[in-house]
């Protein structure tokens, strides 16, 4: 089924501000599929909040990026559960029993099943980053790795930056769903990412959905912004 350009937008609120972060939802809504909360609004604002954004009637990735012994992240994704997400991930460095524990734990709740995606490696890491880290392979081989391990557990898709998108989908094929970050109109700043491109390449690539934040959040219209980024998926 095709996705609308909009609806394949998640703006990134990374805020702790609960009241901004509903200020932001309230004016892109019809603008974009989806919002994005994260860590700082999490820790911040708690379970409560994330609710009171998602009864707005957007979608919410939940972005917490669970990595833990298994026992511990199937407990997070129980109590993920009542927030009623529309996507919800775990760290793929996890390994499998944990992102297995983390799919079995889904079945607990009493409504539909969020999607349930891993991160591989953050968008903030280049190649010298892993090798400091031990990891002897280039990121492209990384995120491969992962996402093969990943699909393998019985999970949704991954995150991923613009640049593993064709590798992932060669390795894993088209109903695997990639969410991808690191994107930045030519018109945006870079900022802090160092895997990024823009929307309509990573669409064109096989992106299936997008996280963006501050080409949006920072804009002097975030509609317009939003609008923009949208018929540029949509040309």
């Amino acid at each position: 089924m095709s996705i609308a350009p909009k609806d394949r937008i998640y703006v990134a609120l990374d805020t702790p501000d609960v009241g901004a972060a509903i200020a932001m939802a309230q004016q892109l809504a019809g603008y974009v599929g989806g919002v994005k909360l994260g860590k700082e609004f999490f820790v911040a604002n708690g379970p409560d909040a994330v609710r009171a954004v998602g009864g707005l009637g957007m979608p919410v990735f939940l972005d917490l990026k669970f990595h833990d012994i298994p026992n511990t992240v199937a407990g997070a994704v129980r109590s993920a559960l009542p927030s009623a997400p529309a996507i919800l991930n775990v760290h793929a460095m996890g390994g499998s029993a944990m992102m297995r524990a983390a799919k079995e734990a889904l079945g607990t709740g009493d409504g539909p099943a969020p999607m349930l995606i891993a991160v591989t490696v953050l968008t903030s890491l280049g190649d010298d980053d892993l090798a400091e880290l031990g990891i002897s392979v280039t990121a492209e081989q990384q995120v491969v790795r992962l996402a093969k391990l990943t699909q393998s557990c019985g999970l949704d898709g991954v995150v991923c930056s613009p640049r593993e998108i064709g590798p992932i989908r060669d390795a894993c094929g088209d109903d695997f769903k990639l969410i991808v970050p690191g994107i930045r109109p030519t018109w945006a700043a870079t900022g802090d990412q160092k895997r990024i491109t823009t929307p309509s390449d990573a669409i064109a690539s096989g992106a299936d959905y997008l996280v963006i934040g501050r080409p949006i959040t920072s804009a002097d219209d975030p509609v317009a912004a939003a609008k923009m980024i949208a018929d540029e998926i949509g040309n």
